[in-house]
């Protein structure tokens, strides 16, 4: 594929289009002095990448170079963040595959080609793209955190749903008495003491009554009622294959689960070490419903660069919040945004959820969008819409956010809101 570039504003002696892999990273590289394009293979391995980005300086003293490739975070951008000779553009891997597809009727993947395309947006384009920039390493670490704490609840999640059905195989009794809430500590230690209906029924009244009051269970009236239900109730099966197979999955998945527990636990105390001495904590800790576990989320959603986004419609579309509207002719069709950050999209999504239980106006907004026939998750989709908005002034103006100021800011403004929270 010829490559033409625009060297109308050439501030780079180099452009890399990159295709980056697993075990080695395609490349072509073009001289902007000569025009002159090559391609290379690289290893992914430290040494190798070293040598590569010291061969680069010693050609290209003192200057800069223009790389361009489908990741924004990983090993190769974490590489690449040590050296200041290279200017990265990340390229979104949806534009990637609709250029290729537009150039290459097939449709087939190919490394060299990938590569090819990739340098063709930079040179053809990089006025659309903006240079990557990493966030200061205080704003960096909570981003990994928020990110991963989520990653390891999501996970969490998934073998507590994995064990509620081997019980309801075998032990259904167990869910009713531990919990259904089977991610818990509690319901996991319960689990590890009665495995089975039998060593459940076996043990004395007393002994279970114990067990809840010494983990943290107060209410007497739920216990007995556990404890009620253990008397008058009968097992699903008494097939030995089902319930010793069971059993030892159970044990793991249990296993599993108490593990991740305690490294939520690490991170939340991570977390909270580190969020209040950031500098923007304020911002994030003012919005109504926030609290310890979304404000950090937030503010890893906006970083702490604020020229990253230049209005609230930015992150409005980048984090997945702003439909997307697909018009031919007469007919036009408004759908939600597929590619997107999914963290920063359930980010914003459970903000605007948890907002509707301390926020006046944000409740009447979602009761406003339910009556006019919108789903819930729909309601809640056009609450962090608006929502957004209303972060990004704060985020841009470096002020926290009032609810009482917010409030009149309506009524002055004579907002269609403000008189449905009259008349309601």
């Amino acid at each position: 594929m010829e490559t033409k570039p625009d060297n109308s504003s050439n501030d780079y002696a180099a452009y890399i289009g990159m295709d980056w892999g697993d075990q080695s990273h395609v490349y072509q590289l073009m001289d902007a002095a000569s025009n002159e394009v090559t391609e290379h293979t690289l290893h992914q391995d430290p040494n190798a990448l070293t040598s590569w980005a010291e061969e680069l300086q010693k050609r290209y003293p003192g200057q800069k170079i223009a790389i361009a490739l489908e990741q924004s975070k990983g090993a190769v951008i974490n590489f690449l963040m040590e050296y200041r000779v290279f200017v990265v553009y990340v390229v979104s891997p949806r534009l990637a595959a609709t250029y290729r597809k537009a150039f290459k009727s097939s449709g087939a993947k190919d490394d060299g080609n990938d590569s090819g395309f990739i340098l063709d947006i930079l040179l053809r384009h990089r006025d659309k793209l903006c240079p990557w920039r990493p966030e200061n390493s205080e704003t960096r670490k909570l981003q990994i955190l928020t990110e991963k704490r989520r990653a390891a609840v999501n996970e969490r999640t998934r073998l507590s749903n994995q064990l509620k059905a081997v019980l309801k195989q075998y032990f259904p009794l167990a869910i009713s008495v531990a919990g259904d809430a089977l991610h818990t500590a509690i319901a996991c230690n319960f689990l590890l003491r009665w495995t089975s209906f039998e060593s459940l029924k076996r043990a004395r009244t007393q002994t279970i009554r114990n067990f809840f009051t010494q983990h943290g269970c107060r209410y007497n009236d739920t216990i007995e009622k556990r404890l009620k239900l253990i008397q008058e109730a009968k097992p699903l099966t008494s097939d030995e294959v089902i319930i010793e197979t069971s059993v030892m999955e159970v044990k793991m998945l249990v296993a599993q689960i108490l593990e991740l527990i305690k490294h939520i636990d690490s991170y939340d105390t991570a977390i909270k070490s580190l969020f209040p001495d950031h500098p923007d904590a304020e911002i994030f800790l003012s919005l109504p419903g926030a609290g310890e576990v979304l404000a950090p989320r937030l503010l890893s959603a906006f970083g702490s660069d604020r020229d990253r986004f230049a209005e609230a419609v930015d992150i409005q579309n980048y984090s997945g919040i702003a439909p997307v509207t697909i018009q031919s002719g007469k007919h036009c069709l408004v759908r939600w945004r597929w590619a997107c950050p999914k963290f920063l999209r359930q980010s914003f999504h459970e903000f605007a959820g948890e907002s509707r239980k301390h926020s006046i106006w944000a409740s009447a907004y979602y009761d406003k969008k339910r009556s006019e026939g919108k789903s819930h998750n729909s309601a809640v989709r056009s609450l962090a819409y608006k929502w957004i908005r209303i972060i990004f002034r704060c985020w841009k103006d470096h002020k926290p956010y009032d609810e009482l100021q917010y409030m009149q800011t309506l009524q002055k403004n004579g907002s269609d809101l403000f008189g449905y929270m009259v008349q309601a």
